[in-house]
């Protein structure tokens, strides 16, 4: 059985838990993380939290002094446990406005909730086959103080990702109001030519994703270039490969664009830094 942590009270997860009024389901007022779970730990969970918080404090929502890291790196490992998940997993943290009010909220106090899941990988596996995109051009992000953070307003990703399905794609690529490419419906966008990876900076509108950061510090720890640019859509046809980054899945990458078509090698040696780095890590800790 799979359980949630509803506010520091442990429910079952088929068990109603939405408040009424509840700001979350209302206005998608409030901010989560997705946390990768490695046998049976959480991974990088402090740059989530730290993430959590600062978009939490952008969005004038009061965190109580008593949530520390700490605290939620206590409650994620007692939901694990209380939900057998010794293996694989995600979790999914989140942290909204207290019900009441309609757009002007009547308090700016929080709530949090957490759930997890199993899943059926151990360890980053890179996909066998390679994912197909495209560019979505219907709706455009535009870059803001909001852009870096996992907020609940997802609208834009959820109709891009039900376009790609329309058109038998993996994904699409989203642009932002220059017309630059800055990350897909769910994972941060890298490019490499010649070696040298080439990512959106964050000023172009991205998630500043968790994975993204590991993939970067992983890759100039081992003697790979990096440049946070603009990326405009002529250079994926330049690219020799692409590939796409979220906490979870860890590396994708993408076997074709259009009729363009892509390596995996770069790819392939980043997802096995990326399982060494926390092989060592889990062992340590």
């Amino acid at each position: 059985m799979l359980f949630v942590n509803n506010n520091g009270k442990i429910l079952l997860a088929s068990e109603p838990a939405i408040e009424a009024g509840s700001r979350a389901f209302l206005y998608g007022d409030g901010v989560f993380e997705s946390v990768r779970i490695m046998h049976g730990r959480p991974i990088n969970l402090n740059a989530h939290i730290q993430r959590l918080f600062k978009g939490a404090e952008l969005l004038k929502i009061r965190i109580p002094s008593y949530l520390t890291q700490e605290v939620f790196h206590e409650k994620v490992l007692e939901l694990l446990e209380k939900s057998e998940i010794r293996a694989g997993g995600k979790c999914r943290i989140s942290i909204d406005r207290i019900a009441g009010g309609t757009y002007k909220p009547a308090s700016n106090e929080a709530t949090y909730f957490i759930e997890v899941w199993p899943i059926d990988e151990q360890d980053f596996l890179l996909n066998y086959k390679g994912l197909e995109l495209d560019i979505y051009k219907d709706i455009k992000l535009h870059a803001n103080v909001l852009s870096p953070f996992k907020t609940k307003n997802g609208l834009t990703k959820v109709l891009a990702a039900i376009a790609a399905e329309e058109l038998g794609l993996d994904d699409f690529v989203l642009q932002n109001e220059k017309g630059n490419l800055i990350e897909t419906t769910s994972c941060n966008l890298f490019i490499v030519s010649n070696g040298v990876l080439y990512t959106p900076g964050l000023q172009e509108g991205c998630i500043a994703g968790t994975m993204r950061m590991q993939v970067i510090n992983l890759a100039i720890q081992n003697g790979i270039r990096v440049y946070e640019c603009p990326i405009l859509p002529h250079n994926l046809l330049s690219a020799d490969e692409v590939f796409l980054t979220n906490a979870i899945s860890g590396i994708k990458w993408i076997g074709g664009y259009r009729t363009k078509r892509y390596l995996n090698n770069t790819s392939r040696r980043l997802v096995m830094l990326l399982n060494a780095f926390w092989a060592k890590e889990l062992n340590m800790s």
